[in-house]
């Protein structure tokens, strides 16, 4: 079935893209009205250009939840980049198994897997941010533009540099903690519409009081 042009291009330019629309790996699983977008490469070729060393050997997933804003040049980078450090040389011996006699089946040898990248709900990631391996990052979290994040990142957290360490909370820990409990995301979407006003506002104290 073809999906409709509005339903992948929700600006009417062909910068921004519901990514949930456009990638077809299997192993990405993406939130209804995350968002992609790319003003230098065509943004609809995401899975290509942006998730990279992601080969079907390893079995990672990336996995990104709703309303994320992901900015251009954001890159998602997984096990086959990271050779492993548990050999006495870093070069990938396996991956050129014919040309040591080595065994195809050990190819994941070459790398040591660190796993899944999951991003949760309403994350932004800035232009040109980086997310290694095995990194879980938290509901509502920022990432700052070109920080290289290589360990978990807590919810409404925002982070920057290389490598991301936090800079400050977006709220205190109650705040967070209601917002959490609340999972507005996960909204029907006449119940976002109703409340769209309190959530663009700020005001989560009037959605709680609901």
């Amino acid at each position: 079935m073809t999906i409709p042009e509005k339903s992948i291009y929700p600006r009417g330019d062909h910068e921004t893209v519901f990514l949930k629309n456009v990638v077809k790996d299997p192993n990405i699983a993406v939130g209804d009205y995350t968002f992609y977008n790319d003003f230098v490469n065509d943004p609809t070729r995401f899975e290509k250009n942006n998730v990279l060393y992601h080969y079907p050997v390893n079995r990672e997933k990336l996995i990104i939840g709703k309303f994320c804003s992901i900015a251009c040049g954001a890159k998602f980078i997984f096990t086959s980049a990271n050779h492993t450090l548990q050999s006495l040389s870093t070069y990938p011996f396996p991956i050129l198994a014919d040309e040591w006699g080595l065994d195809w089946k050990n190819v994941t040898e070459a790398w040591d897997n660190k796993g899944d990248i999951v991003i949760g709900n309403d994350v932004w990631i800035g232009y040109e941010a980086v997310i290694m391996q095995g990194v879980t990052i938290g509901n509502g979290a920022i990432i700052g533009t070109r920080a290289v994040v290589t360990k978990d990142v807590p919810p409404y957290a925002i982070v920057g540099g290389v490598p991301a360490r936090e800079i400050r909370k977006r709220y205190d820990l109650k705040t967070i903690a209601m917002l959490q409990k609340l999972g507005w995301w996960n909204w029907p979407y006449e119940k976002i519409r109703r409340h769209l006003w309190e959530i663009m506002s700020g005001k989560v104290e009037k959605i709680t009081n609901e």
